[in-house]
């Protein structure tokens, strides 16, 4: 008898719990809604969020609000999102970084194909090679040449292990077989100060940080590392125009909710990215960076899982050939 009022007890709070699973699904968002973005405020992806999570607000009924949580190659701020309570409510806006951070970080205090569902792709933003305004070299081959001349001399900034420039930079003395000095800061926007300084000599940054720099002409751009020129950057060769064969890198933006987190939750979430990425708003101001929406048929949680999956494959042998790890 006490074993069947177990069983019978164990059967209704499992049924109680599924119920109020289900309720909160179907009146899901009840209230605010963080979004953890694991870089520091101003930077590219910041900028991204917030456009993004302004106009999800209006189509949820609910406000995001964006918490910065940097450090560590945006490793913490994904940390804490993939501890937190699958209920929603807690949310993940992560860039590239999301999957070279499995090869990275050895020693990751979560697994990142294991700890997360998905919601859907954002955009995927192009980067430019650009250095001090007052760099000697005129185009992309000459800057080549100079580097090369140059290594134990010239100076690459990042915005630190894991970053998008620190990412694009790897690539970049992997595509010219040239090691460089390497200055990584806390973040881009210090890189980028230091940049218009002349403290240092050349970085590769997302077009959402560096567009106003170079059409105020306080750095010197070289290429583009989209498939084809930019409109907002029309005068700006792509890298293979500017002679770097197969130099394509593309920084994409995913949102991510914790594992465990009921499937109804995260349709409603991708149908409100996919309102977003529809807000003509949002397309203008990404226009205006250098990027646009992803497509509604990548804004969902399957394009997303499949965009992950494929870029730790991509990142893992040039990580791993560059022999560069966080820990």
């Amino acid at each position: 008898m006490k074993i069947l009022k177990a069983m019978l007890g164990m059967t209704a709070a499992v049924a109680v719990s599924l119920l109020a699973n289900g309720a909160s699904a179907q009146t899901y968002p009840e209230r605010t809604i963080t979004m953890v973005v694991p870089f520091s405020a101003g930077g590219p992806t910041d900028t991204v969020a917030r456009l993004v999570a302004e106009s999800m607000s209006k189509d949820l009924g609910q406000q995001i609000v964006v918490e910065n949580v940097g450090g560590a190659g945006g490793t913490l701020g994904a940390g804490r999102v993939a501890a937190a309570s699958p209920d929603g409510y807690t949310i993940l806006l992560h860039h590239i970084g999301m999957a070279t951070s499995a090869t990275l970080y050895r020693k990751l205090a979560y697994d990142t194909l294991g700890a997360f569902d998905y919601v859907g792709l954002v955009t995927e933003v192009p980067m430019t090679i650009v250095a001090r305004k007052d760099l000697e070299p005129k185009d992309l081959k000459s800057l080549i040449d100079y580097v090369k001349a140059n290594k134990d001399t010239v100076t690459y900034a990042n915005a630190g292990i894991g970053a998008a420039s620190h990412l694009c930079g790897m690539m970049f003395m992997s595509a010219i077989q040239t090691p460089l000095t390497t200055v990584p800061y806390k973040g881009t926007g210090p890189a980028m100060t230091d940049l218009l300084g002349g403290q240092v000599d050349f970085m590769c940054d997302q077009t959402t940080n560096t567009t106003k720099q170079i059409k105020g002409g306080t750095i010197k751009a070289y290429a583009v590392t989209s498939p084809k020129r930019l409109d907002v950057l029309k005068d700006i060769p792509t890298a293979v125009e500017a002679g770097l064969p197969g130099f394509e890198v593309g920084i994409w933006h995913g949102i991510y909710t914790p594992k465990g987190t009921p499937a109804e939750v995260n349709e409603r979430l991708s149908k409100s990215l996919q309102v977003a990425l529809k807000d003509q708003n949002v397309a203008a101001r990404f226009a205006e960076l250098g990027t646009a929406p992803s497509a509604e048929a990548d804004a969902t949680p399957a394009a997303l899982k499949a965009k992950l999956e494929g870029e730790i494959a991509r990142w893992k042998p040039v990580i791993d050939a560059a022999g560069e790890y966080a820990d």
